[in-house]
């Protein structure tokens, strides 16, 4: 039996089916060709093949069984793609972890997921320690990528690991619809979501998306600002060029400006980016900064963007400046990659584009029934990368798993042309004298603003407990503005009932690791003053 295709064009998966294999076979031809580039060298994707089947051949002589997980914590490098490819040619779980959490979100994940071994970058040990010194579960191997200090006799180097083990003869016989890889969901409360994905999830987002709708090239030298733990990150770094045969630059270190800036201009492995996967709040910093590139010493042909919904106005200047439009979709962990998008040959800034050829999308109301356009609605996905459920949450997973369909927990405008505009997340929507206002939708205007970098909408309660709208706002350096000039301002371009009644100035924003704005700590510190 084969996964059916929802394309016509789209070969169909048989029912044994391990992505890494199927990424290792598709490169066999290119053994010679550089596919990672990091801050230490490079990595062909002959060795790539031969250091995987080596990491597989390990972790299964550790006893670990078939679906059981390994934990992967680790900065982007070239030993990420070997330790997360290594995993699943084993018919193992790779859990890949946000490098940015405590030692008690890791805790957490390694009972969560009863990790039976953890591979880890140096620097980030310590934490790891302190993490396993506080949780009851224990795990039979760290193996240490790049040690910075002494292991101890739990842990063995990662380039020894694979030293004393040879090639796996061949990969796990696991199905398409096999476990693959857990990513962890974090949403605005509770404990971060396990979300399952299959072996074939990867492979629909990479056909779907990298290939039918950005058309990624084997000459493409790629470049992520979002890092391989997160779907966005993982498909933009390593599904997408591996299944052309591409060129990845993978950075370990945090996507500044001046970061992002040294890799575009070729300064690491001597390669320029061609293609560049970013978010919003990157964007306007890139464009802010005084040492913006100039656009003859860049090649770059595509910019892609997701993580939050991009504001018109700064894709119009990315535009303006680099000569390169920004494609902007919205993707999901649980749908692992972009299901909704402008397209290189048609952008319309301002919307999230159309639904990718193989999606279906649907907006509901309150009541479940489809709205009609112009309506905000609960945003929902029909589509073939969807995560099988939230490891352990039966509940979480019904409310968001829903059949055939996803709840993807945003809100969106169905427009006459067909696109879609973001409308701010389910539970960030406000209601203002009972008519719903975007946050986005605000936060998009103020940016518009010459003096304004950055913006953030919550709902704040008046003197008569009436929901009204209140913005935090980042100045850029040097610049000047009141609060009575930017309420004008936004009167001036919004119904007036939208425009923020307060503004608080601020030096910077709560966000994600990707650059999203956690609104839901803006809301707290609001209830802290009373």
């Amino acid at each position: 039996m084969t996964a059916e295709s929802p394309l016509p064009d789209v070969p169909a998966l048989p029912a044994r089916f391990n992505f890494a294999q199927h990424l290792l076979e598709a490169n066999v031809a290119r053994s010679g060709k550089v596919a990672f580039v990091d801050d230490a060298g490079t990595l062909n994707y002959g060795t790539l093949a031969d250091r995987v089947k080596r990491l597989a051949a390990g972790l299964r002589g550790l006893g670990i069984r078939r679906e059981e997980r390994v934990l992967l914590l680790m900065q982007d490098g070239c030993d990420w793609p070997v330790s997360f490819l290594g995993g699943i040619y084993a018919g193992l779980v790779p859990v890949a972890v946000n490098t940015l959490l405590t030692a008690d979100d890791y805790a957490y994940m390694l009972e969560n997921s009863r990790a039976q071994a953890v591979l880890v970058s140096g620097a980030l040990l310590p934490t790891l320690t302190a993490a396993m010194t506080r949780s009851d579960h224990e795990v039979r191997k760290v193996i240490v990528s790049r040690p910075v200090a002494p292991l101890h006799p739990a842990e063995v180097e990662f380039e020894a690991f694979l030293a004393a083990h040879d090639p796996a003869p061949r990969p796990a016989p696991t199905g398409a619809d096999d476990p693959a890889f857990w990513l962890y969901s974090s949403g605005s409360t509770g404990r971060p979501k396990g979300t399952v994905h299959s072996h074939a999830n990867p492979y629909w987002t990479a056909e779907l998306y990298g290939k039918r709708v950005l058309k990624l090239r084997e000459d493409d030298v790629c470049f992520s600002a979002a890092k391989l733990f997160f779907a966005y990150g993982l498909g933009n770094g390593l599904s997408f060029p591996m299944s052309v045969g591409a060129t990845t630059i993978l950075m370990g270190e945090r996507p500044t400006p001046e970061a992002t800036f040294k890799r575009m201009h070729g300064d690491v492995g001597g390669v320029k980016p061609t293609v560049f996967f970013g978010a919003p709040t990157g964007f306007a910093g890139m464009l802010a900064h005084p040492q913006l590139p100039a656009r003859a010493d860049l090649a770059l042909r595509l910019v892609s963007s997701a993580g939050e919904a991009l504001p018109a106005e700064l894709g119009e200047r990315f535009k303006a400046h680099f000569g390169v439009d920004i494609v902007d979709g919205i993707g999901s962990t649980e749908m692992l990659h972009i299901f909704l998008s402008n397209t290189p040959e048609k952008v319309r800034y301002g919307t999230t584009g159309w639904p990718v050829p193989g999606y279906e999308v649907e907006l509901r109301g309150e009541n479940g029934e489809p709205v009609p356009d112009g309506e905000p609605g609960d945003l929902y996905i029909h589509g073939p990368s969807a995560a099988m459920m939230y490891w352990g949450n039966r509940v979480k997973s019904r409310e968001t798993f829903q059949g055939a369909w996803t709840k993807s927990g945003d809100k969106y405008i169905r427009n006459a042309d067909g696109t879609y505009t973001y409308a701010g997340r389910s539970d960030d929507m406000l209601k203002v004298s009972g008519i719903y206002v975007s946050p986005f939708e605000v936060e998009a205007t103020l940016v518009q603003h010459p003096a304004v970098l950055e913006a953030a909408v919550i709902g704040k309660e008046d003197a008569d407990g009436l929901t009204k709208t209140k913005a935090f706002v980042v100045r850029k350096d040097g610049a000047c503005v009141e609060e009575a000039e930017l309420k004008a301002f936004v009167k001036d371009r919004l119904a007036p009932y939208k425009y923020p009644r307060f503004i608080e100035f601020v030096a910077d924003l709560p966000k994600t690791a990707t650059g999203k704005i956690q609104r839901f700590k803006l809301r707290a510190l609001e209830q802290e003053r009373g």
